[in-house]
């Protein structure tokens, strides 16, 4: 059971064998459960609503009205427009919600209802605090709102995130380090036709470093990713194109392999240029002249210590599980609702949602 990867079609009513035994505060999930029963109906009308409205990163305006107008009519004090303007989780372009944010909007907002509901019911103190943050996808998003004073208030802080794996499991795996760069190209155009060799062709040293990048992939390790396009504008067959962009990801287990990894992959961008290093702060900037084109690099991520000691580079680290709720978790899971993966999930994928980890971490050191 735990080996065969949920479909779409598959029935919902065949679950894994549970685990014989007792789980701690086996009342507050009684009680969780009947609250997440009674709001089912209300949290996939939203969800529906969320992934039928796609926003992107710092646009999510429907997004933070429809979750703030739930909240409140379930009875939360709602603070709109929270440090940010706007918020909940952003879509992608092109695509809309293939990631599944409505979900982990939608999620978020069924855990604090049914947090609320159990510590009402059972008499437990404490305040639950439901913060919808914009722009996961290469927005930094948690961290401005981090930076802003946002997560001061929290001893705890959860997220979930859908991800293929086993039916009904959840998924305990990790995620990876990931670093963005943006590169772009400066040369001069010409006409394609009648003076081609006045042009310097931006395009063309973009396709050269883009071809780097592939031959390198066979020298990295089958846990590393590197992808990236390209980006132009006011391009024409017959100009020579004068500016060229390619946005790139380099993803790795760890912040070192991913560093590693990183420094090959701008290595591929500078070749096509005898270059020079000019650092400026928090970015890196990569120029280079020679008879062809210019080069001008932006390394960037969500950037989580970059943001903190004022260095030059930012970049995601990886997902390291703890072992300690992550047992404890598995021990609920596996007596009460069904299976644990730790091969799935979004394993080969990344979060903003470590930077919140790692900040917290460089503060306290």
């Amino acid at each position: 059971m735990s080996d065969t990867v949920w479909r779409p079609e598959d029935d919902p009513n065949i679950r894994p064998p549970l685990q014989e035994g007792q789980v701690y505060r086996s009342d507050i999930l009684d009680v969780i459960e009947t609250s997440l029963d009674g709001l089912s109906g209300e949290l996939r009308t939203l969800s529906l609503d969320i992934h039928d409205h796609p926003e992107l990163k710092f646009e999510e305006k429907y997004a933070h009205d429809t979750y703030t107008a739930f909240m409140e009519k379930h009875g939360f004090i709602v603070t709109k427009n929270y440090h940010l303007e706007t918020a909940w989780m952003d879509a992608l372009p092109g695509i809309g919600h293939a990631c599944g944010h409505n979900l982990i909007g939608m999620s978020g907002v069924a855990v604090a209802l049914a947090a609320k509901a159990a510590m009402e019911n059972l008499n437990i103190d404490g305040k639950v605090i439901l913060l919808g943050t914009p722009a996961e996808e290469g927005g930094f998003g948690k961290v401005m709102l981090y930076e802003k004073g946002a997560y001061d208030e929290m001893d705890v802080c959860l997220m979930c995130h859908p991800a293929p794996g086993p039916r009904h499991s959840i998924s305990l795996s990790g995620c990876l380090a990931i670093s963005r760069i943006t590169v772009e190209y400066q040369g001069h155009t010409a006409h394609a036709g009648l003076s081609p060799w006045e042009g310097q062709n931006a395009l063309d040293a973009a396709v050269l470093a883009y071809n780097n990048v592939s031959l390198l992939r066979q020298q990295i390790k089958p846990t590393h990713r590197v992808h990236g396009i390209f980006e132009g504008k006011d391009w024409a067959p017959n100009i020579i194109p004068d500016h060229a962009i390619m946005q790139w990801l380099v993803r790795a287990p760890t912040t070192s392999e991913m560093e590693d990894t990183r420094k090959r992959v701008i290595s591929c961008f500078e070749s096509v240029f005898h270059y020079r290093l000019v650092r400026m702060t928090k970015q890196y900037y990569i120029f280079a002249q020679s008879g062809c084109t210019r080069i001008w690099m932006q390394s960037s991520s969500y950037g989580w210590i970059g943001r903190q000691r004022n260095q030059a580079k930012q970049s995601t680290c990886g997902l390291v599980l703890n072992v300690v709720p992550g047992d404890e978790l598995a021990d609920v899971v596996l007596k009460r609702y069904g299976a644990i993966d730790y091969e799935w999930g979004i394993k080969s994928a990344s979060t903003d949602f470590v930077s919140v980890s790692h900040i917290q971490k460089v503060r306290e050191s």
